[in-house]
């Protein structure tokens, strides 16, 4: 492994480990709204407010990140804590955006198989969940207008845009088949159509209202970023140990057969599944989880759908809901140790789903690298971005609609407290410019009063 200190990437004073170890934890804890709402609250403090990367460069990375199968608001940490501070530093950047979540779910696991339904905690959801619904729309906003802005640009990027929003939320087309439809336009325009794929401006025009960045558009790539044999072999084997040695340990415990290596070996081939984020995989687990190994009931992984939504961190963090409730119920560790025998099980569910994630960034980093600043490779990627602005609207209309017509509310045929709720926090939000945070907890405590009065369902 290399060695923490950072790597001086411009001349602006380079950001310390501990100072970059805080804001991932910080953003551990705050990171609500699924993969948009994490990606728009990295993009306003990384890019905007601390300007510890430029635009250009936050959005190569994210291209990359959405081309993977599992979380990419965890890798876009992963790859941007790698590239500030060498292994390390991706290593603390990825896991702290987990780890906060994986603790604030076991909790909350163990008040919903211990105590059932509890009014307060149901209320804290109703109010989050219009919430995140405004996060995503705000997202949309923030994101497209900066990559469709451009007048040139109207005909293609619009057009992709437009057509994976009609593609995912009418159509059904599968996510992968959007991203490849996506890069192949964007291969293709990269020849016949280059002025719709590059960058306006020079050096740093896209970023003039905040300022030079510490990585900035034309930063050289760090020694420790550029892509060496030597370097993917280490990481490759290092990553092949990390799989193997946990899942020989859980064999020697309690056998090929037993609920933990079950988990491990599962959510190993579901993690290499997810695809479009963690709504392209939850039918696999459905499967899996709910119909074959009957860790859990239907209604159970719904309710686990629910936490995983309203709690930081990754969606598919609601595999460690299914891992709790699955070895709750198999009683892991027998019936005398029921709640470390599940938050074990949540931990070894999780470390499985979540190991491939780090392997592919710190594997193929340094090829992405390399890549910065070349139309033949950035012009896919800028497609990309275009379709994951109409993916993004496309989870804004689902967001909406299910708020809309979960519990109708006041005699009407929608819940209409709640399309309230988000409409605040979207004046909040738009004209305000209130952060995430504060909007997230306002709402929450709103939803909390609303259900303890007995106004919301």
């Amino acid at each position: 492994m290399s060695a923490i200190p950072a790597t001086p990437l411009a001349s602006s004073s380079p950001v310390t480990f501990g100072e970059a170890l805080r804001f991932w934890l910080k953003l551990g804890f705050i990171s609500f709204g699924g993969p948009a709402g994490q990606i728009a609250i990295m993009h306003r403090e990384l890019v905007e407010q601390k300007r510890w990367i430029s635009e250009r460069r936050f959005l190569h990375a994210l291209n990359y990140c959405m081309l993977l199968p599992g979380p990419e608001a965890q890798q876009l940490a992963t790859y941007i804590g790698w590239l500030m501070h060498r292994t390390w530093g991706g290593v603390v950047a990825g896991a702290l955006f987990v780890l906060p979540s994986l603790a604030i779910l076991v909790a909350l696991s163990w008040i919903y198989v211990a105590f059932g339904q509890v009014d307060w905690v149901a209320g804290l959801f109703y109010g989050i969940k219009p919430a995140v619904a405004a996060i995503v729309l705000h997202a949309v906003w923030r994101i497209g207008s900066r990559t469709l802005r451009h007048p040139a640009k109207v005909p293609i990027l619009w057009t992709i845009a437009v057509a994976s929003f009609v593609g995912i939320a009418f159509l059904h087309v599968p996510f992968p088949a959007i991203v490849v439809a996506a890069a192949l336009t964007g291969w293709i325009g990269a020849r016949f159509a280059p002025a719709q794929f590059t960058p306006a401006g020079g050096h740093g025009a896209a970023d003039k209202t905040w300022g030079p960045a510490l990585i900035d558009d034309h930063t050289p790539t760090p020694q420790h970023a550029l892509f060496r044999k030597s370097r993917l072999a280490q990481v490759v084997a290092v990553g092949a140990l990390l799989w193997a040695v946990p899942m020989a340990l859980l064999v020697a415990a309690q056998g090929w057969e037993g609920t933990l290596a079950q988990m491990g070996w599962f959510f190993t081939k579901a993690a290499m599944l997810t695809f479009g984020g963690a709504y392209a995989v939850l039918p696999y687990v459905y499967q899996g989880a709910v119909e074959h190994y009957q860790w859990l009931t239907g209604p159970q992984m719904i309710d686990g759908l629910a936490l995983g939504e309203t709690t930081p961190g990754p969606l598919i963090m609601v595999v460690a809901f299914v891992g709790f409730v699955g070895g709750w119920t198999r009683q892991v560790l027998g019936p005398d140790a029921l709640f470390l025998g599940a938050a074990l099980a949540a931990t070894v569910v999780t470390w499985f789903t979540f190991l491939p994630s780090f392997l592919f960034i710190l594997a193929g980093g340094p090829l992405v690298e390399s890549t910065h600043g070349q139309l033949k490779f950035t012009a896919p990627l800028t497609a990309i971005t275009a379709a994951v602005v109409g993916v993004i609207a496309t989870l804004a209309l689902f967001f909406l609609v299910h708020i809309a017509t979960a519990a109708p509310t006041l005699g009407l045929p929608v819940d209409a407290v709640a399309l309230a709720i988000a409409a605040v926090a979207a004046v909040a939000l738009f004209r305000f410019k209130a952060g995430v945070i504060p909007v997230i907890a306002g709402c929450a405590l709103l939803g909390m009063v609303l259900r303890l009065t007995g106004v919301s369902a």
